[in-house]
């Protein structure tokens, strides 16, 4: 079949829209460079648009209607917002579901220390990357330190002008001859991506106890002096002492906000892009659609770059728990209403493919590969090889969901993760699946996936957008089988 451009569909009304988009999307990226900035920004996002916490109707009492939005916050990490519609929840709901973590450096517990007369922060990469790409790139520091007594603090340091950086440091060029003949996995190991945060040993007054100005001048050098000198800044900055990183979540990312890339400025190049793609399309096409006669659902959550695991990923029953809550505030809640309510729903799981990338032909099977400019994505399946670990859409489904973005123009593509027996991935689509309600993946083409800084089409953005409105608005589960 053959793969069309979008790009040279649009009018001058079409473009406008796509440049304001993909304007309020740079700035998504900017805010949210981690899972609780990124729920912060959400929160503030859809309570200026009217959406209301259900703990606080649910401790209140308060009855919902159809028309109503409100939203649930998991540890600071996800989120789930719903816009609740004129039949009843029993009869299922329209769902956009995406991750909003992405692969970075975590520090550690205890990781501060000297050596050679620098200080380090040790650091735990999180989620799939390639160990090289992370050194000699400018780094930010992004999270929060919680002290015994519940105290946080934020820290967000590295993104501003006026800022210092991070960096992980790689041997010269001249002494590499040895590392150069290592394989790529082994280049840099693990352990050696910690990054350098000081180099200034901390100095500090003689006690002589004279009084005399020659020796109130005099001054001695502190025991691994550097290191005591960042604590000595982290101290006054954050009045942190170093046993507080041990209830610290850090997290180290590329320093820099989203840049339009390309002469034509066509595409979007910035951190975090999967999944934060898909979050931020998912999340505007829920604010912009209007009441349904389905409930309308977003989940943004945690943990998928490490397998949907914890409290705050979709392994947990957090979601499960909150549609709950929100049956009991609709006088619909039971355990078969909710059982019936989950296993009616229609999802898209929204979530990133690989873009073609021609450097890399080899990689792709051509006729099965999303390109980049070609609009949407959607993935039957995702999984390694024979399909492991997939969710493995119906083709009911498709069809459905075809129907749809026909009828509302909008122009996507069909695709897989590599060729067969190479490439491979996963998402949450298969764990929503197990209710047993229709899914299927859905989201954006991405071009260096998992590295430091990733790059999409501003006209994919667009077109996933529209895709993910058209489905919030018409997709129903009677019109599947």
């Amino acid at each position: 079949m053959e793969k069309k451009n979008v790009w040279e569909t649009y009018d001058a009304k079409a473009l406008k829209k796509l440049e304001k988009l993909n304007e309020e999307y740079r700035s998504f990226l900017d805010n949210g460079k981690t899972e609780r900035e990124c729920v912060d920004n959400i929160v503030n996002i859809i309570e200026d648009a009217g959406y209301v916490e259900l703990s606080a109707l649910a401790k209140a009492g308060s009855a919902l209607k159809p028309g109503d939005k409100v939203y649930s916050v998991c540890m600071n990490k996800s989120v789930i917002m719903f816009h609740v519609g004129d039949k009843p929840l029993c009869e299922g709901m329209n769902i956009l579901g995406a991750h909003i973590d992405s692969p970075r450096l975590d520090i550690k517990q205890n990781p501060l220390y000297e050596d050679g007369g620098i200080a380090y922060l040790d650091t735990h990469y999180y989620g799939g990357v390639k160990k090289y790409q992370w050194v000699t790139i400018p780094l930010a520091l992004h999270g929060v330190v919680v002290k015994k007594d519940g105290t946080t603090v934020e820290i967000n340091v590295g993104e501003n002008e006026d800022d210092p950086v991070f960096f992980v440091s790689d041997l010269l060029i001249h002494l590499a001859a040895e590392q150069l003949e290592k394989k790529a996995a082994k280049v840099i190991e693990g352990e050696a991506l910690d990054i350098i945060v000081g180099n200034k040993p901390l100095v500090i007054e003689k006690k002589s106890g004279k009084k005399d100005k020659k020796d109130e001048a005099e001054k001695a050098t502190a025991k691994d002096a550097v290191k005591a000198g960042i604590l000595q800044i982290l101290k006054e900055t954050y009045d942190m002492e170093e046993d507080d990183f041990l209830s610290a979540e850090l997290e180290v990312v590329p320093a820099g906000k989203a840049r339009e890339a390309g002469f034509d400025r066509s595409m979007i190049l910035a951190y975090g892009q999967d999944d934060r793609v898909c979050a931020f399309t998912s999340l505007k096409a829920m604010l912009d659609s209007p009441k349904t006669s389905r409930t309308q659902c977003c989940i943004l959550v945690d943990k998928e770059e490490i397998g949907s695991v914890g409290a705050t990923g979709m392994q947990s029953r957090f979601f499960e728990n909150t549609v709950a809550e929100l049956m009991n505030l609709t006088g619909d809640y039971s355990e078969l209403n909710l059982r019936r309510c989950l296993s009616r729903s229609c999802m898209l799981s929204s979530d990133v493919s690989s873009a073609y990338d021609p450097g890399y032909a080899a990689s792709f099977d051509r006729k099965n590969v999303a390109y980049m400019g070609n609009g949407m994505v959607l993935l039957k399946f995702t999984g390694a090889r024979g399909k492991s670990g997939s969710n493995d859409a119906n083709a009911e489904y498709i069809a459905h969901i075809r129907d749809i973005f026909d009828k509302e123009k909008v122009l996507f593509q069909t695709a897989e993760l590599g060729k067969v027996d190479l490439g491979g991935g996963g998402t949450i689509a298969y764990m929503l699946a197990l209710y047993g309600m229709n899914v299927i993946d859905c989201g954006v083409a991405v071009l260096n996936m998992h590295a430091p800084w990733e790059a999409t089409s501003k006209a994919d953005v667009y077109e996933t957008y529209r895709g993910y409105r058209a489905f919030m608005e018409h997709a129903d589960s009677d019109k599947v089988f």
